[in-house]
């Protein structure tokens, strides 16, 4: 029977030796995790998630451990302070099976309210849908939801995806009303609107989509809801704002060969008007992850074309988009499987969109490398990439020999970076001057 609980008598439930596991981001119980924060007691108490959205004070306790499959500002912050945070090296699709091995003997997640005996997961399904019904199905494991009224009842596709919880398998229910976690639509810059421009025309009437986070993936988004084409197709591992006002323009038919007529996505963060527009709708269906990001499923769609970020790329093409020498940023989420992907769609694309330049520690550094520091790691590797652009320019790599990837990616950096990447291509053997 499910018990109706605050989140404080919740949170008392956890032993002081336990495993916890929770969801990515959006699918995060923000009160329960609050009030796991007052506890003291612990003395080994491993925690499961990846992208907190909140600097929870339970983090900072002597006992607890974080395991977490995709770092954001919250990890970065919580590992540099001293605690106890580890990284998981796992792409997107693979937390679904490691939630199965880690076999929490406690779950929380968030929903929207119930209804008819149904809580939708709203906007989340990512990797722990069918782990969550398992763990409230085991009268071993304890399953906690936390239903906030702030939340949108979003759709699957039953009975096979059904995107929701049943009431009668839920052992502990939280009522909440907050405001869920959101981004706001950022003002691109002046360069990330000229690559936003760069790579619109490789997406033509009928492609199927799936655009990462940023300013330059909403830009594209909103400069092709503007546009003259349409028929466009999304399946893609995040729903963003930028999806919905391309959608809302009626551009979006969804004739993309597989589960055609809805926008298919595993999780979704954006604006608060994101969220009111996704509340009952029929034309979006939230799927586990490792359907969403199956590169087998993703190559069926017509003309896919994905648009995605890196950290750095090195002048052979290797991509790092998660860690930097000694520095973990973020994650390997679904990167390289959109990449294969598309690889596999009749007249797929995938780009790769990137300023020249960045900044670290108050230097201008270029994002385009002769070779990687030590500690970087490759997160798609260079056989896999298709279309690199910056601001100055696109390197279609696709095709093009070592010397070949090495002279475009020059040619697309930032001017005041092309002569010593020349010097790195010509110690590497990247340039036909260097060959016997």
């Amino acid at each position: 029977m499910t018990r109706h609980l605050s989140p404080e008598e919740a949170a008392g439930l956890l032993r002081a030796e336990d495993r916890l596991a929770v969801p990515l981001g959006p699918g995060q119980p923000v009160h329960f995790l609050r009030a796991l924060g007052t506890r003291n007691d612990f003395t080994s108490l491993t925690v499961f998630a990846a992208l907190l959205v909140e600097f929870y004070p339970l983090f900072t306790h002597p006992g607890v451990r974080l395991l977490s499959a995709f770092f954001g500002p919250v990890e970065r912050g919580l590992r540099a302070a001293g605690h106890d945070v580890e990284f998981l090296p796992l792409g997107f699709r693979a937390f679904g099976e490691l939630a199965r091995r880690f076999a929490p003997r406690a779950m929380a997640t968030a929903t929207a309210p119930p209804d008819r005996g149904r809580l939708s997961l709203s906007l989340h399904s990512g990797a722990t849908a069918a782990e969550l019904t398992r763990c409230g199905r085991d009268p071993d494991r304890l399953l906690i939801v936390e239903a906030n009224q702030q939340l949108p009842r979003a759709r699957g596709l039953p009975p096979e995806y059904p995107h929701s919880l049943a009431l009668e398998d839920v052992d502990v229910l939280i009522e909440a009303d907050y405001l869920p976690f959101s981004l706001p639509d950022l003002e691109p810059t002046p360069d990330e609107r000229a690559i936003a421009d760069r790579a619109c025309p490789f997406i033509p009437s009928g492609a199927t989509l799936q655009t990462g986070i940023g300013a330059i993936p909403g830009t594209i988004a909103k400069v092709l809801a503007q546009g003259d084409g349409g028929d466009y197709g999304i399946h893609s591992e995040m729903f963003t704002s930028g999806l919905m006002h391309l959608q809302r323009a009626g551009k979006v038919t969804n004739r993309k060969g597989t589960f055609d007529g809805v926008s298919v996505a595993t999780f979704a963060t954006g604006t608060r008007e994101l969220y009111s527009w996704l509340h009952e709708r029929d034309d979006v269906a939230f799927l586990p992850v490792d359907v969403v990001n199956d590169p087998a499923i993703i190559s069926r769609n017509r003309n896919m074309v994905s648009v995605n970020g890196a950290l750095s790329i090195d002048i052979l093409g290797q991509v790092a988009a998660d860690r930097l020498a000694l520095h973990q940023y973020s994650g390997v989420g679904g990167h390289e499987d959109f990449l294969m992907g598309t690889a596999g769609s009749p007249h797929g694309r995938s780009l790769l969109c990137l300023p020249s330049t960045a900044l670290l520690a108050g230097q201008c550094v270029s994002r385009i490398v002769g070779y990687f520091e030590p500690g970087t790691t490759i997160t798609t590797p260079r056989h896999h990439v298709d279309v690199v652009i910056t601001e100055f320019g696109v390197a279609e790599l696709w095709g093009k020999s070592e010397i070949g990837r090495a002279e475009a990616l020059i040619a697309i950096a930032h001017p005041d970076s092309r002569e010593e990447l020349r010097a790195a291509a010509e110690r590497l053997g990247l340039t036909r001057s260097s060959r016997p």
